[in-house]
């Protein structure tokens, strides 16, 4: 049986228009679900959310699942338009990160999002075609 001495604590701190979740332990197969659905529950709770900051100082070890867990967690905050920050990034952490080109993903700002458009009015008929007629 293996045991993990640095189970992953985590700790959420809610700003005005940002989260900040500070992580402490290994972020491993064990555990790396706990982190994604807290930031997945952080991210629907708040929809005006602009910035996710994980604070990564107190991160121990990282093995795939962790890094898993963290793409997962920047492909939903892109699709939230939120901004990812890894801040304090220990130098495992970043090894890891830059080994495998991983960095500029995770916290790359988000592309912005589409405009809005109007609901059509109630009435209006369906867009009708602007090319030409071929029942003629």
């Amino acid at each position: 049986m293996t045991t993990h001495p640095h189970p992953l604590q985590l700790t959420a701190v809610d700003g005005e228009d940002s989260v900040r979740i500070e992580l402490r332990g290994d972020l491993d197969y064990d555990n790396a679900d706990l982190l994604v659905r807290e930031a997945v529950a952080r991210l629907a709770a708040r929809p005006g959310l602009t910035d996710l900051h994980l604070e990564c100082a107190e991160v121990g070890a990282v093995d795939s699942m962790g890094l898993c867990a963290l793409l997962m967690i920047a492909r939903r905050t892109t699709e939230a338009g939120v901004r990812l920050h890894l801040d304090d990034r220990p130098a495992r952490l970043e090894r890891l990160l830059s080994l495998t080109g991983t960095l500029g993903h995770l916290t790359a700002p988000p592309p912005p999002r589409p405009p809005a458009f109007p609901a059509p009015e109630e009435g209006a008929g369906a867009p009708r075609p602007t090319g030409a007629d071929s029942t003629t």
